[in-house]
C-alpha cells in the first residue's frame, strides 16, 4: 500500500522533484501510520485480499448476473396480468462468524430486485421477498456459497 500511495502522490502532483520526493515520503508514511493505528490496516489484510481477488471478482460477476436475473423476474411480475406479488418474510442464520461476510450478504440481498434485508444482526437475517419463490434456497444461494470460499 505504501508503494501505491507513493505512486499516486506523483500522479496527482504531475511532476517529480526532490522536494516532492521527500514531502511525498513523509505524507505517505503518515497515511500508512493512520491506516495502521486507526483503521486497523495490516499487511496480512492486504495479502488476504490479493489471495482472494479471483473469488472477489467472481462474486461481483455473480452479483451482477443475479441482479439481471432478478430484474427480469420482477419485470415479469409487473407486466404479467394477475401475477401480482405474494410477499413473504423469512428468517435465517447465515452461519458466518465474519461481520464482513454478513454485511456483504445483507447488501447483496438488498441489491437484488425482489428481496430486501429488513434486519441483519450478526449472522441473523430477516429478509422480505416480493414472491414466495424468491425466498426458496436463499440460505444456500450462490452468494452464500461464494462467501464461504472467501477466507
Amino acid at each position: 500500500m505504501y508503494i501505491l500511495f507513493f505512486v499516486l502522490w506523483f500522479i496527482y502532483n504531475g511532476r517529480v522533484t526532490w522536494e516532492l520526493l521527500f514531502f511525498g515520503a513523509a505524507i505517505v508514511f503518515l497515511i500508512n501510520l493512520f491506516a495502521t493505528k486507526v483503521i486497523g490496516y495490516s499487511i496480512q489484510h492486504e495479502i488476504r485480499i490479493w489471495r482472494n481477488l479471483p473469488l472477489i471478482i467472481l462474486y461481483i460477476l455473480n452479483l451482477v448476473a443475479e441482479i439481471i436475473k432478478a430484474s427480469l423476474a420482477v419485470m415479469s411480475v409487473i407486466f404479467t396480468p394477475g401475477a401480482g406479488p405474494d410477499p413473504v418474510i423469512i428468517e435465517f442464520y447465515s452461519g458466518f462468524s465474519s461481520n464482513f461476510c454478513n454485511v456483504v450478504l445483507a447488501n447483496s440481498i438488498t441489491l437484488t430486485p425482489g428481496t430486501y434485508t429488513v434486519i441483519q444482526d450478526k449472522d441473523h437475517f430477516v429478509v422480505h421477498c416480493l414472491r414466495r419463490e424468491y425466498a426458496e434456497g436463499i440460505t444456500e444461494s450462490s452468494f452464500v456459497q461464494l462467501l464461504r470460499r472467501i477466507k
